[in-house]
């Protein structure tokens, strides 16, 4: 919000304060100024010259020779190139030692040999946002009012004497987003009355009842609480006062013509925002305020077509929608130039279905900004009284009597009750209960003491904000000085923060893998419909859930897995000749069974990895090979083994990995085993596709790793007595799993066997056709004393012949 400090003089005495003390005392109130910019960027020695005549430059076609009064008692003859400079326009003169903003000192000159006395400006030249300006007035030199007066300063003509003060507001105090909002909170730190203007000041009624002439309906009463319009004829469209104009443009907001300027100004002004309807162009004399069917259109101000969706919120008048409601009008009925009769709208709509509209439509405005925090119910028809007089002010419109209107609500006005032991009590003060009183004075908050010493605040509708006590005792605290408050010590229970689980899980993993070496990757929620197709995942019978206004194609589904947007990476890389790729991504999927979705979709945690390439840098002290899945599975186990779990595996054929190089992972923590992820090579399709080498991937629940891990630390002695080792070569069928004999070896060797380790698989003709020799190392050790060699031989033997009977195995001679 931009508050101009010249405007905001008339609603507040500010003598003894400049801009500057203003902004230190709303800051130091709770309400933060960002800047107080002055709107003078150095312009000195400019006054308001009338051109008396215009002549041809003698030697210069696109020069002109003017005779300009400046009211200094002699003409200045001025040398000028702008097209639209004539004779009988007020224009900004720099005199001779004037400044200007980018530094240009006036002097005296000779443009091919013709004297010139001073300079003609345009608004740019006085350093006048082009942004702001009239469009007729962005070009050229800058023609003022035939009612200015000839020799007063440029200053205060265009206001340029003004500086504004910038307020950086929070959320809840909406109530500052109006000129009268910030008068009541400067009248309240400078403890100084607020002057509020006479709303119906200047209005001229023309005789006819506004209700004859409209009838107003609301059919959507949850979505508008009250509507009310009047109806000015007569009006004659043009520019609006010069004044007007500059605390416009002091407030960000560029100057149409004199309606639109007027609502504009109100809006401003009571925070209250305003629409003007072309009368002519509504049928029926009605107006009914309803919810859009889903699909209907309307072509808005901006000449687009919108399609709407049901529970979007209309004025219509019965026949046709002509504004969607609190974000912007339609073109067909649009005050143009021929416009002499105007249908003027105030109301009340919920800040919900304007915020929400506003979003879906992808419109924001001044009006649709102060609409979505709810305005102020009090000052609807007050608002509309005085933008109506204003217009039949400068417009020369005449307002029909009273107003038209429905009213859904009125809304209760509350009042909250709190106690001076109370606020004393919360900011640690020992405030006297009058001290507290004139503050709630300051504030014109009205109240009533009991007998009991409570305090029974009737809280005005503007300040929406103040619903308990806790935001009274607030007010009292920012307006008896935040600084004036004693500092002391906390008391009460503290607990000490700390890591959740999830939190120590994933901080673990990201120092492990980054350590062994792979960069992690943040990459977005959404990806391709397409990609998803191509790699569900673990959640191949998930449905995409698709956004409802997405960024772009790219990013219209949410995942449901992290190897899409890793594969990307990797793609990413290698076209940019880095073809080794170790990547992981710890973030969530979301996961539904719904088509339609009509609840939260399952969040769910994952570690996704992919590396492709070398599984080592170059160096001379050791070779690089190509990764393949052992590389990724010791990262696995790595992982698993620093949380203390055991994993094993299992083949699998998962969507969109090689069905011959694939397992799934399971953890044998729980009572019975859980499958935890699954980790393999990625489909040679895929992998063509995506134009990689052999890519590994694995992809693992964190969710699920989180629930088994004990953080608790445990110790265990070093062990005491020697172990003993014995070695194992047994020939068993290609298809026996591995996994398989080891465990049946742990339960045959019982508590004995400290270690298993598969050291050596051996295929080939020496050991036959469809066989495998797979060489085990068993450990053997006792925790409290050292073990025979008849005890250790007496295991290891039944060992053996648990494998021969259960697997058909033989030992390897």
């Amino acid at each position: 919000m931009k508050v101009s400090y010249q405007w905001l003089a008339d609603y507040v005495d500010l003598s003894g304060y400049s801009a500057s003390d203003l902004a230190e005392k709303l800051t130091r109130s709770g309400v933060e100024v960002d800047i107080v910019e002055p709107r003078n960027k150095g312009v000195q020695q400019v006054v308001v010259g009338y051109v008396k005549s215009k002549q041809k430059h003698p030697d210069a076609d696109k020069l002109n020779v003017c005779v300009v009064d400046t009211g200094l008692g002699e003409d200045l003859q001025i040398v000028c190139g702008a097209k639209n400079v004539d004779a009988g326009q007020k224009v900004p003169v720099a005199l001779v030692g004037a400044t200007l903003p980018d530094g240009l000192k006036i002097k005296r000159a000779k443009l091919r040999g013709v004297e010139s006395q001073g300079m003609i400006c345009s608004a740019k030249e006085l350093g006048m946002n082009d942004r702001l300006l009239p469009k007729e007035i962005q070009e050229g030199i800058l023609v003022l009012p035939e009612t200015t007066k000839i020799g007063d300063s440029i200053l205060d003509v265009l206001g340029l004497s003004d500086e504004v003060l910038e307020l950086d507001l929070t959320p809840n105090r909406s109530d500052c987003l109006s000129m009268i909002g910030v008068a009541y909170e400067i009248a309240a730190i400078l403890e100084r009355e607020v002057k509020l203007p006479s709303p119906e000041d200047g209005l001229v009624a023309s005789g006819e009842k506004a209700a004859d002439r409209l009838s107003i309906t609301i059919s959507a009463p949850e979505l508008c609480g009250h509507y009310a319009a009047r109806c000015v004829d007569g009006v004659q469209i043009g520019p609006s006062p010069l004044w007007l104009q500059n605390r416009l443009m002091a407030a960000g907001v560029r100057p149409i013509n004199n309606i639109v300027d007027i609502t504009n100004y109100v809006m401003l002004e009571y925070g209250q925002p305003l629409h003007s309807f072309d009368a002519d162009k509504l049928e029926g004399g009605r107006i009914d305020v309803r919810a859009a069917a889903d699909g209907e259109r309307i072509v808005t101000l901006d000449d687009a077509e919108r399609a709407l969706d049901a529970g979007m919120l209309l004025i219509t008048d019965g026949a046709k929608p002509i504004a969607i409601a609190g974000v912007m009008g339609g073109a067909n009925s649009e005050v143009s130039e021929s416009t002499t009769r105007i249908v003027l709208e105030s109301a009340r709509f919920a800040g919900s279905s304007v915020r929400r509209t506003s979003r879906q439509l992808g419109l924001r405005s001044e009006a649709s900004l102060r609409f979505e925090k709810e305005v102020n119910p009090e000052a609807v028809l007050p608002a509309l009284d005085r933008a109506a007089s204003l217009i039949c002010r400068y417009a020369g419109g005449q307002a029909a009597e009273g107003i038209a209107e429905a009213s859904v609500s009125s809304g209760e006005p509350v009042t909250v009750t709190v106690s001076a032991d109370r606020i004393n009590a919360y900011l640690g003060t020992d405030m006297p209960i009058e001290t507290i009183l004139s503050i709630f004075d300051r504030l014109h908050f009205s109240y009533g003491r009991g007998a009991d010493g409570a305090i029974t605040v009737q809280i005005p509708s503007r300040r929406g904000d103040i619903t308990r006590d806790v935001d009274l005792i607030e007010e009292v605290a920012r307006l008896y000085g935040y600084d004036q408050i004693p500092t002391s010590l906390m008391t009460g229970v503290t607990t000490p923060g700390t890591l959740s689980g999830e939190q120590k899980v994933r901080r673990s993993i990201r120092k492990l893998l980054t350590q062994s070496g792979l960069h992690e990757v943040i990459t977005y929620s959404f990806v391709h419909p397409k990609l998803i197709e191509q790699f569900s995942g673990r959640y191949k019978d998930a449905e995409p859930i698709a956004l409802a206004i997405p960024m772009s194609e790219e990013r219209s589904t949410l995942r449901t897995s992290l190897i899409p947007n890793l594969l990307e990476t990797a793609v990413h890389n290698r076209y940019r000749s880095m073809d080794d790729v170790a990547v992981f991504e710890i973030g969530k999927v979301f996961i539904t069974g719904e088509k339609a979705l009509t609840k939260q979709p399952d969040e769910r945690l994952l570690l996704s990895i992919l590396w492709t390439g070398s599984n080592r840098p170059l160096h001379w002290s050791c070779k690089s090979a190509a990764v393949d899945f052992y590389d990724v599975k010791g990262l696995i186990e790595k992982v698993t083994d620093y949380f203390g779990l055991t994993v094993e595996y299992r083949a699998a054929k998962p969507d969109g990995y090689h069905p011959g190089r694939s397992a799934e992972i399971w953890l044998a923590n729980a009572a019975e085993p859980v499958l935890l992820g699954t980790l393999g090579q990625l489909h040679p399709d895929l992998q063509r596709d995506k134009d990689l080498d052999d890519t590994y991937i694995a992809e693992i629940e964190l969710d699920t790793l989180a629930r088994y891990v004990d953080f608790s630390i445990r110790y265990k002695t070093l062990p005491r007595y020697p172990a003993m080792t014995r070695d194992l070569a047994l020939v068993v069928d290609a298809a026996v799993a591995v996994r398989d004999m080891e465990n049946k070896a742990r339960e045959t060797a019982g508590s004995l066997l400290e270690s298993i380790q598969v050291f050596d698989i051996y295929t080939g003709d020496k050991v036959g056709a469809g066989k495998k020799s797979v060489a085990l190392s068993l450990v053997y050790r006792h925790p409290d004393r050292t073990l025979t060699e008849e005890e250790v031989s007496e295991r290891n033997d039944k060992t053996i012949a648990a494998l021969e009977q259960t697997f058909g195995a033989e030992l390897r001679k």
